[in-house]
């Protein structure tokens, strides 16, 4: 699209988007590169966005994400809602475990995690909150992925199935078997599947006889994570009691 043709609010998301986890911090120059809007263009919008809080300058004049973001991304029913009803379980679990513990939902053809507890000594994580991960590659979107329809099954196909590790499925085959098998068994166990030193399982979350989100637990691949499913799945009944509750 000629960016002379979008919306201004088109063109304030796309500045919004250009920020990553892996650059938080950009220039004019980059932010028009990356967006491919004028430098002036990008200058104006910064400026409004910086007024309303969407956007701060730094002291050596980039910009990075504003708070007010959050504090309007906190607002938001699906993450809000479920994160609340489900912190509580999720700190019990962490107790019980004391490994990476991460509560998960589908965007789109991706898995965002929304809440994670870690410890000093947990294994570290390519997730984050707030971040995203392919559903194929990892555990909670295996299972997110498990009880969707077959439409975003599809559309994970076509997009092409990334390989992290030797582990990862790239195979519509396997992919489907899984899938199968994390229905079957209710849970799912990702040996490597994204990082060579970490397993993950994975249980879903139910709330009106649909899976909302996922609770994965990730381990060193030193760990058995066999004694983690009673705990998870004890997490996972309690979050969805919680989210049935809380619906009446």
């Amino acid at each position: 699209m000629n960016p002379d043709e979008r919306t201004v609010l088109g063109r304030a998301f796309d500045l919004l988007g250009a920020f990553t986890a892996e650059r938080p911090v950009l220039g004019l120059s980059e932010l028009a590169r990356r967006t491919g809007l004028p430098t002036p263009t990008v200058h104006r919008l910064c400026a409004q966005m910086c007024t309303r809080g969407a956007l701060e300058r730094t002291e050596d004049g980039r910009y990075r994400i504003g708070v007010r973001l959050w504090e309007l991304g906190a607002l938001a029913p699906r993450a809000h809602g479920l994160r609340q009803v489900a912190l509580p379980f999720l700190e019990d679990l962490y107790e019980a475990t004391h490994q990476n513990v991460q509560l998960v939902v589908l965007e789109g053809t991706e898995a965002l995690y929304v809440e994670r507890i870690s410890g000093h000594h947990a294994v570290p994580l390519l997730s984050r909150a707030g971040g995203r991960l392919p559903l194929h590659a990892s555990s909670g979107g295996l299972v997110l992925l498990a009880h969707a329809g077959p439409e975003l099954l599809l559309a994970v196909l076509e997009g092409g199935l990334e390989r992290f590790t030797e582990n990862t499925i790239t195979s519509e085959h396997r992919l489907r078997s899984t899938l199968a098998d994390v229905r079957r068994t209710g849970t799912v166990t990702c040996r490597q599947h994204l990082d060579p030193r970490s397993v993950a399982v994975a249980a879903p979350v139910l709330a009106g006889g649909a899976v909302l989100a996922a609770v994965s637990v990730v381990v060193s691949t030193s760990d058995d994570p066999g004694p983690l499913l009673p705990a998870l799945r004890a997490a996972c009944r309690g979050i969805s009691r919680g989210l049935t509750a809380a619906a009446r």
